[in-house]
């Protein structure tokens, strides 16, 4: 491929301006200055420098983000910094977007991407993708919470988009939410209020709703798993990292 296609395809800005990028110098591979727009390089394993700064090439933008509080997990936030301000402006040129959303006060672990299949196949509940959820709750979880919730909780949720009350706005119906795993936490990691749920759905406040169904209150979530993968433990909030391959997500 073209260097100059190269760096339009990773973001790095308009044709015209990856050609200002080459013209002055700014790229190198291999510690060499490429200023030819028209010179070719294969990009399977491809790493290239812009401005002094590496950067691999991915077909597809895949990234891991430990998710701090505070961040909105929106292209166009309403009340709060949205977290695509956490990444590189390449990032957000090619439009990586969340799989899914975390509450603006939830932590934890969040991937990002502009692959919209992958992002479907997330994201659906019929692909049984489990995400993991730490929960520290106001009151103490006792035995009947955990029971109650293995058992199924029932949540309104809207029939349409429509706030309740509008013009075409349907009724709410009740539906049946029940967690893959729930298990309360010993005082080794959170003391007696701590609660781990395993979902396969990633509804509206899903976890809060559930633990508000049982007579408790989520005080403050976090995310440490999303399928296979579990959030580095030196990835430090607002930090990420690049994944090589869906693979890792739901290993074939």
């Amino acid at each position: 491929m073209h260097i100059a296609q190269i760096l339009f395809s990773q973001g790095f800005g308009s044709r015209r301006l990856c050609s200002g990028l080459l013209f002055n110098g700014e790229v190198s591979i291999g510690g060499h200055v490429i200023a030819d727009p028209w010179e070719e390089f294969e990009t399977e394993g491809l790493e290239f420098e812009v401005s002094g700064k590496t950067w691999p090439y991915y077909a597809k933008a895949l990234i891991l983000l430990n998710k701090p509080s505070g961040y909105e997990c929106s292209r166009k936030p309403k009340h709060h910094p949205s977290v695509m301000n956490l990444l590189p402006a390449p990032l957000r040129e090619r439009d990586a977007q969340p799989i899914g959303r975390l509450d603006e006060d939830t932590t934890g672990l969040l991937l990002l991407t502009d692959d919209g299949a992958l992002i479907h196949k997330l994201t659906s509940p019929k692909h049984h993708v489990p995400k993991v959820y730490e929960a520290q709750c106001k009151h103490p979880v006792t035995p009947e919470m955990v029971a109650q919730l293995l058992a199924g909780v029932e949540l309104r949720e809207p029939e349409s988009s429509k706030p309740p009350g509008s013009p075409g706005a349907k009724p709410e119906r009740t539906v049946p939410y029940k967690p893959e795993q729930v298990r309360a936490e010993g005082a080794e990691a959170f003391g007696t209020h701590g609660l781990r749920l395993t979902l396969i759905e990633g509804k509206y406040h899903q976890v809060k709703r559930m633990v508000a169904a049982v007579g408790n209150r989520v005080e403050s979530l976090h995310r440490p798993q999303f399928g296979a993968l579990t959030l580095p433990a030196d990835l430090k909030p607002g930090e990420w990292i690049w994944l090589s391959s869906p693979d890792l997500i739901t290993p074939t």
